[in-house]
């Protein structure tokens, strides 16, 4: 799971850069059409004519233009269009990332005391403390996931890649069986949100067909206390003494009730 998120980190640097060189290479293509388009009369003018410029039959070569020149309008009004439509989803994405660079801050108190604050977020079956952390970490998995889906970077195959690995743990499975309800209740609402969920499920049903899930070595609970070494011996040693000397006493007593 480490190794994919790692790797997704690297792909989504590769995959903006990638992205950055398309747009420019579209607006470097955009402007040489658009010269072309522009200067065009002028070199045709030059090789018909080339001893000086006839400014009425230059005329009429740009009138025979419109058509061209009206579709480089609409295109110059359609890659206005899709920037805004980019810039909104832009201003949007980062307005998510922030509320959810919140929760991740929320989480991480409650990760540090989640004795403390684990009651701030109501009432939880787990009572297992090492349950808890696995289901708050498997909550943040879930969410970095669906993010990374959302805005793209993270491509149906990564994805069903990571939920593979986590569905194939008991702490995997048992997250989703309680949280699917509330992610449905969240993400439903919109096209992106209810293919995200089919796959989760889809990954869900394909793991639990393929057997049992693998348990944590993590043994559940907190340890019992040692009992100090030191403080067992001197409680050892004071009953043996105390055995001891009674019996002394009672051998000693019978030996002076047989003198007398």
């Amino acid at each position: 799971m480490i190794d994919l998120i790692l790797r997704h980190r690297s792909a989504t640097a590769a995959s903006a850069a990638r992205r950055v060189g398309r747009i420019l290479g579209l607006v470097a293509v955009a402007a040489a059409a658009l010269a072309v388009v522009l200067l065009s009369p002028l070199a045709l003018d030059d090789i018909a004519n080339p001893g000086g410029a006839d400014w009425n039959k230059l005329s009429d070569i740009g009138a025979a233009y419109g058509f061209t020149s009206a579709i480089v309008s609409a295109l110059a009004l359609a890659g206005v269009a899709v920037s805004l439509i980019v810039q909104n989803r832009q201003a949007r994405a980062e307005q998510v990332q922030g509320i959810r660079s919140y929760y991740l801050e929320l989480v991480r108190l409650e990760l540090d005391d989640m004795e403390l604050y684990q009651p701030v977020w109501g009432h939880s079956d787990i009572a297992d403390p090492h349950e808890q952390k696995r289901h708050v970490y498997a909550d943040l998995l879930m969410n970095y996931a669906w993010m990374g889906f959302e805005i793209g970077t993270i491509r149906e195959r990564l994805l069903r890649d990571m939920l593979a690995g986590m569905f194939t743990g008991e702490a995997g499975r048992h997250y989703w069986i309680r949280a699917h309800a509330s992610w449905i209740a969240s993400s439903s609402a919109s096209r992106v949100g209810r293919r995200f969920l089919a796959i989760v499920n889809e990954e869900h049903a394909r793991a639990v067909a393929a057997g049992p899930p693998i348990r944590s070595n993590v043994v559940s609970g907190p340890p019992p206390p040692a009992a100090p070494v030191t403080g067992t011996s001197r409680a050892g040693r004071t009953s043996a003494g105390a055995l001891i000397g009674l019996a002394a006493g009672l051998v000693l007593g019978s030996f002076l009730r047989g003198r007398r």
